[in-house]
């Protein structure tokens, strides 16, 4: 018998590959696809056209220190080039802050709703994942300071969460980070921070300057339409920079994505037109919902997580089979630990008018 090679922690055969959003329903032929938080508005025009003058330069190597696109995120958000570093989405980021930081039975802290690329990641490093309740579906600052110990390495908090939509504001991660050890490190990860309308709230890049163990996870992959070129970036102190330079990839963005990112970046007016058509929905849809009996837990992103009764013919589960009888995709989060819920992408007027009919329609029924 051959001894084929085993991984080198064990407990990565106990993890479920990551499974993202359903993009297709058997004999449909057009869909509303509303399961992965991707843009209403589809790929900024700005970055189709550069990715078109670009192409025949594709023979090229990238640039490996996405010079250009970093000095361009700096300039948009106030930020210092240097302690800015991108990576093949916030994904690869996640999997090199954990490479470079945690060891074997290191304990990362997640939050019970959170991104499971956290968990699996960490797994991969041979750290152990410690799970935290969240509270009314909100991260509960209190609760993560309860479980950290001299074993704890990380911290993650999705801001705003996965498949919530709730949010922390600044002040609130502000004194939970005056409450921990400068050795641990506390992972924002605001992938959806462009879509978020509260005076209160702060992506994080403050918090960076502010504490040298906070980093700040974002992407192209939401309200910019890039998600299919998979390009993220991280904000951390010139020495977490450093580590994370030192041990990527030396090509780990392609050429196509640093063009299509700094296209994107000049092209502000589609982000407001985006901002703004999400949040019409936003204060649309709870209403809407709760006149036909579905409660909704607030959102700050561009989805919103809908409740329905368990244990009934209108379960989340016959509510998902009825939508996609009509073509409509959205994301069950059973996975979440949400088997009574549904997460519905903020799609265009046209798609969301559909969805809510047919919710209705199925409600009625």
């Amino acid at each position: 018998m051959k001894n084929y090679p085993t991984p080198a922690h064990l407990s990565v055969l106990s993890l479920k590959p990551y499974v993202g959003g359903t993009s297709s329903v058997r004999g449909k032929d057009r869909v509303i696809k509303l399961s992965s938080n991707e843009s209403a508005f589809g790929t900024n025009p700005a970055a189709v056209e550069a990715c078109r003058d670009f192409a025949d330069r594709l023979f090229r190597y990238p640039d490996g220190g996405s010079t250009a696109l970093r000095q361009a995120i700096a300039e948009t958000h106030g930020l210092d080039a240097d302690r800015i570093v991108c990576g093949n989405g916030s994904d690869e980021l996640i999997g090199l802050l954990c490479h470079a930081y945690l060891g074997t039975q290191d304990e990362v802290v997640i939050t019970q709703y959170a991104f499971s690329m956290y968990r699996l990641y960490a797994i991969g490093c041979g750290a152990c994942p410690v799970t935290v309740p969240e509270k009314e579906f909100k991260v509960d600052p209190q609760a993560l300071l309860k479980v950290v110990n001299s074993k704890t390495k990380m911290i993650f908090i999705a801001n705003p969460g996965n498949p919530t939509g709730t949010y922390l504001s600044v002040d609130e991660l502000r004194a939970f980070c005056h409450k921990l050890p400068e050795n641990i490190l506390v992972v924002i990860d605001s992938a959806y921070a462009e879509f978020v309308g509260k005076a209160d709230y702060s992506a994080g890049a403050e918090l960076v300057d502010e504490f040298p163990n906070v980093v700040m996870l974002r992407t192209f992959s939401k309200i910019y339409g890039l998600g299919g070129v998979r390009l993220g970036w991280c904000y951390a102190s010139k020495e977490i920079a450093d580590i994370l330079n030192r041990i990527r990839g030396p090509f780990n963005v392609n050429s196509v994505a640093q063009i299509a990112g700094i296209a994107a970046l000049k092209d502000q007016s589609f982000i407001k037109e985006a901002f703004e058509h999400n949040q019409k929905w936003l204060e649309k849809l709870p209403g809407e919902l709760a006149a036909i009996g579905l409660q909704t837990t607030p959102s700050a992103a561009n989805f919103i997580l809908v409740h329905f009764p368990s244990q009934s013919e209108k379960s989340a589960e016959n509510a998902d089979l009825f939508l996609q009888d009509r073509g409509i995709i959205v994301r069950r989060v059973v996975s979440y630990g949400l088997p009574d819920a549904l997460r519905i992408t903020i799609g265009r007027d046209e798609e969301m008018e559909e969805v809510l009919a047919a919710l209705k329609e199925f409600m009625a029924g």
